[in-house]
């Protein structure tokens, strides 16, 4: 990865993107900002070896495809790996739409149906 970047201002872009879907809230887990839908998670912030990352759902197979293809930017986090959540590298060049797709994707695995129909519906 190149380029550290400051993981306060990474910390404020990725607010952007999570609370902007709906009914996101975060909360402190662990003293690390979760964001949550109706209370179940659906993206970490992280320092993965002191440097900022994400940790979202990804559905089966996807977290392989993405760890093989580049993984310098994606890893296997600890405790939700198994489970297929993905990990994500956030440096200076993250392509934070890439970033927000996966996010949107976690959200649309973690809400409830209705609520993810509705979201579509007034899109």
């Amino acid at each position: 990865m190149s380029g550290r970047a400051k993981p306060a201002a990474v910390l404020t872009r990725l607010r952007r993107v999570c609370l902007a879907l709906p009914q996101a809230m975060e909360q402190q887990t662990w003293d690390l900002p979760t964001f949550r839908v109706r209370n179940k998670i659906f993206t970490m912030y992280v320092l993965q070896d002191e440097a900022p990352a994400i940790w979202c759902k990804a559905p089966p197979g996807v977290q392989t495809i993405l760890v093989n293809a580049d993984p310098r930017r994606f890893f296997v986090p600890p405790y939700v790996g198994p489970k297929g959540w993905v990990g994500v590298r956030l440096d200076a060049t993250t392509d934070w739409t890439e970033v927000a797709d996966l996010i949107g994707r976690s959200w649309r695995m973690t809400a409830p149906k209705k609520l993810v129909a509705a979201s579509e519906r007034s899109s």
